[in-house]
């Protein structure tokens, strides 16, 4: 009987793998396979054996081919795609969760219009982030309100603006995800606290945040693995401009490099895919220690 009951189980759940399987784990074992072909050819799949001089060259230990598409590339991902997603994960995503983390505290305080100010948060993130980037392209354009970036623009104003769009187009998950948590939280841990009298930035720091660790972790960690991915948030706000000169590439992120060299052309496959192991092990890196942070200091 057990037997039939575990045959059913796999019967039922035979769809879902088979589509994971597909598109999910077939996917990353050829990348990792493409990353170490020398001279690959996508069109006729041909290859001249195995190398690392993938990750040579996108790691600007060795040149890029001048005889191949996207040789202007030749160090982008090393001194730009890489700095610009470290700027965007480790500036966005704390702020993001420090302003969220604020608001949820403020409207679980309110009594009155608490669900439509929650929905009122939440309305910015059922929106498409490209029509959130064009937005703030003409909000912090030459021709819009505030002139940052346009045909002059730094490297720090395109970053700035990138920043603070993502950091509002985040804000209203994390917000619902910690008004939730709130909500789980043991009221008479907050009359004990205004009975003794304590001050509320305590109250924050000794009640709330330690008992809303879990959902910390969580979404620190959902949240960089996002920023490390960003793609469209750059595409929606500055097009396809690849830099703030028609010849640089220091608006480049990781997976913006990676799709451009996948259109590069049928000889660059393999650069896209090693740089996409790299952006892989690098959040591998990065999940496995906020976990080992979490194990020391998330409250369950």
């Amino acid at each position: 009987m057990e037997r039939k009951s575990s045959y059913k189980a796999w019967i039922y759940l035979a769809p879902t793998l088979i589509l994971m399987a597909i598109f999910t784990f077939y996917p990353l074992i050829n990348t990792f396979y493409l990353s170490f072909l020398e001279n690959y050819n996508s069109v006729t799949g041909s290859f001249d054996g195995f190398t690392l001089d993938n990750y040579g060259v996108i790691l600007g230990l060795k040149e890029f081919p001048d005889t191949m598409p996207g040789a202007g590339q030749t160090t982008a991902f090393l001194t730009e795609a890489l700095p610009n997603t470290f700027i965007i994960a480790f500036v966005s995503v704390p702020i993001s969760i420090i302003l969220s983390l604020l608001i949820s505290v403020w409207l679980n305080s309110i009594k009155w219009f608490r669900s439509f100010f929650q929905t009122l948060f939440f309305l910015p993130y059922v929106t498409n982030i490209i029509a959130v980037g064009m937005v703030f392209s003409v909000i912090f354009g030459s021709s819009g309100l505030l002139d940052l970036i346009g045909p002059r623009m730094s490297k720090f104003n395109a970053m700035l603006v990138l920043c603070i769009e993502l950091i509002w187009y985040e804000c209203p998950y994390k917000i619902l995800i910690f008004a939730s948590g709130l909500q789980s939280i043991d009221k008479q841990y907050y009359e004990s606290a205004r009975m003794d009298s304590t001050p509320k930035w305590k109250v924050l720091t000794k009640i709330t945040i330690p008992l809303l660790s879990p959902q910390i972790l969580y979404i620190s960690i959902t949240s960089l693995i996002d920023a490390f991915k960003e793609y469209q948030a750059v595409v929606g706000l500055f097009g396809d401009q690849k830099g703030t000169t028609a010849t640089s590439y220091n608006l480049y992120t990781c997976v913006y490099y990676i799709y451009d060299m996948v259109k590069s052309g049928n000889n660059t496959l393999q650069y896209a895919s090693a740089a996409a192991v790299v952006l892989f092990l690098i959040i591998l890196v990065f999940t496995l220690i906020e976990l080992w942070i979490g194990n020391k200091r998330v409250h369950y």
